[in-house]
């Protein structure tokens, strides 16, 4: 059936409601707005499915979120009546259709059957990934689309383990999803039906309470935060998002006993009508808390994005300007600090291990090195992280300390299996409050860092291909990479090409090696001649985007950096971005 007949069949169609259907007619003359909508259905990948909101096969809507549901109940069901009875924890965030969308999925769990815990409120992505666990559920949904824009909404799916589900439990939903037609074979009931069956619960507090519990227990010298709770002043925003509950309570039960709160960003609005997208990683969105940290004198600034899973912060530096660090920079810092402060109480283990994503930061690896600590590399997603998490906890043969990722996501502790920005916030916070009673801000220990293990630079640009005909540009970019790979950037030669697809190392000779201990991946990674000097190529999971990560190291910043640049104009103009 074309994309024509599609948007037909649901300008007809009896499920559809009013309102949908008036804004598909609304675009009944604008035949590329039809397309964009109908060319396809929206992807269902192995961390579920993110989309603008909107009418459309193509779009985030009820009719989606059902249909998908009806594979989450067809692989719960599939594992048998104990996992049916086991059940899954719904969360949802402060966007659009959130609260929408976690009651439809519940309707259609009921349903098939499946027990279902909601939340009564908005919760974030660490508490639903503690919460599967907690309450022992065979799967979870969160309702969420990260960080992305106000028109996006999303449905995540997790596993009995807390982490997003594995390929072969994704294939079982996918595929459940693809038999199903969107409209005639999803089946739903009533919430008050489904709780009068006893298929439904609201989940209680007392989640939240032992998930604040489990998360205390990771601060590494909670004296220190007593020794400067007087004077020491951090700004905290929630982006309108579901950081705001737990992270004040977290600071507080810390005993921090300064913190500002950004009020015009603490509202649960899926407008985020004080930032230009609600992502930690842009520096303005912290306009208003940068403002008001020099007008209080503010050691640093803490900003969670609206699922709670990302966190960016703001430090003063020794001349007193406010600087944003990257992923990379936090991330950084965070080893360093729970390595050294484990390995001063003489509690560090002898297979620890730190885990990171191929695209993020080296000096993360020289960091852990030098504490005789293992570092393991995996694909760009935190399930990867948490699949390595739950190994472990299998194997009994790797103590988890820390993992994280460029894009602003870290993990401590083993509560959860996905990024936690309640956690993170609270070891920030702590770190800040332990450099200070060494007479450093957290500035200040970043560039120890960098005298100690060199200087770091890298760099993440995005290059938006929205639409169909973005979606064949992005393909035809990868295609001819690998068809035609380039032979230089920055005046130095390419001497490795590494393709995480086809699971390839060639050399410059010719030779070709195979890549071993990674899942197969659309990444592309280029390692320069140098021996420092990299960059990947790769579509991004989650947006119509092409991202290139760019890294290196030198004895200074000025060259680092320069170095990257370089590196950076070449790609452009070679690949016509």
């Amino acid at each position: 059936m074309g994309y024509k007949e599609t948007y037909e069949r649901w300008l007809s169609s009896p499920v559809v409601d009013d309102e949908m259907k008036a804004e598909l007619k609304a675009i009944s003359d604008n035949e590329k707005e039809i397309e964009e909508r109908f060319y396809r259905e929206l992807e269902f990948g192995t961390a579920g499915m993110r989309g603008v909101l909107g009418a459309g096969t193509n779009r985030m809507n009820i009719y989606n979120v059902r249909r998908a549901s009806q594979g989450v109940a067809k692989y719960v069901n599939s594992r048998g009546a104990d996992a049916a009875a086991a059940g899954v924890l719904i969360g949802y965030d402060t966007r659009h259709f959130s609260r929408t969308f976690a009651e439809e999925t519940a309707k259609v769990l009921t349903c098939a059957g499946v027990k279902t815990y909601l939340f009564p409120i908005v919760h974030s992505v660490p508490e639903v990934s503690f919460g599967i666990r907690e309450l022992g559920c065979a799967a979870g949904v969160m309702i969420t689309a990260s960080h992305n824009p106000k028109e996006y909404n999303g449905y995540k799916v997790y596993g009995p383990d807390g982490g997003q589900l594995p390929p072969d439990a994704a294939d079982v939903v996918v595929n459940a999803i693809n038999s199903y037609d969107i409209f005639e074979d999803v089946k739903f009931i009533s919430l008050d039906e489904a709780k009068e069956k006893g298929l439904l619960e609201i989940v209680g507090s007392d989640v939240d309470e032992k998930f604040l519990d489990v998360v205390q227990t990771q601060q590494q010298n909670p004296e220190a935060v007593k020794e400067v709770a007087d004077t020491f002043k951090l700004i905290y925003t929630p982006f309108h998002g579901t950081g705001s509950r737990p992270i004040k309570e977290i600071l507080k039960r810390m005993g921090f006993k300064n913190v500002l709160v950004v009020k015009e960003q603490d509202t649960e609005d899926g407008d985020f009508p004080t930032v230009k997208s609600p992502n930690p990683e842009d520096k303005e969105g912290f306009e208003i808390a940068i403002k008001m940290a020099k007008e209080n004198d503010v050691d640093v600034i803490i900003g969670t994005d609206p699922d709670c899973d990302r966190v960016g912060i703001v430090v003063r530096d020794a001349d007193g300007i406010y600087r944003t660090l990257t992923g990379n920079q936090t991330g950084a810092l965070l080893v360093e600090y729970i390595l050294a402060s484990k390995k001063a109480k003489g509690i560090l283990p002898e297979n620890g291990v730190v885990i990171k994503t191929i695209v993020t930061t080296e000096l993360a690896a020289a960091i852990a090195h030098s504490y005789g600590i293992e570092i393991m590399n995996v694909l760009t997603g935190f399930k990867y992280i948490g699949e390595k998490m739950t190994e472990f906890a299998e194997k009994k043969n790797h103590t988890y300390l820390i993992g994280f990722e460029e894009s602003y996501g870290y993990l401590v502790g083993t509560h959860a299996r996905d990024k936690d920005g309640v956690v993170a916030t609270m070891l920030i916070a702590e770190m800040a409050a332990y450099y200070k009673t060494q007479g450093k801000s957290l500035y200040e220990a970043l560039m120890d860092i960098y005298s100690k293990y060199g200087c770091y630079a890298e760099k993440t640009v995005s290059f938006t291909m929205p639409g169909k005909d973005g979606m064949e540009k992005m393909a035809k970019l990868l295609a001819d990479l690998r068809t035609t790979p380039p032979a230089k950037a920055a005046g130095m030669d390419i001497v490795l090409y590494t393709d995480y697809k086809s699971q390839t190392i060639k050399d410059t000779k010719g030779n070709v090696s195979p890549l071993k201990g990674l899942p197969k991946a659309d990444v592309l990674k280029y390692n320069l001649s140098d021996d420092k000097t990299y960059f990947i190529v790769r579509p991004s999971g989650t947006e119509p985007k092409i991202k290139l990560y760019l890294g290196t190291f030198a004895e200074s910043f000025e060259t680092a950096e320069a170095t990257v640049e370089k590196v950076l104009k070449d790609c452009k103009e070679q690949f016509g971005l």
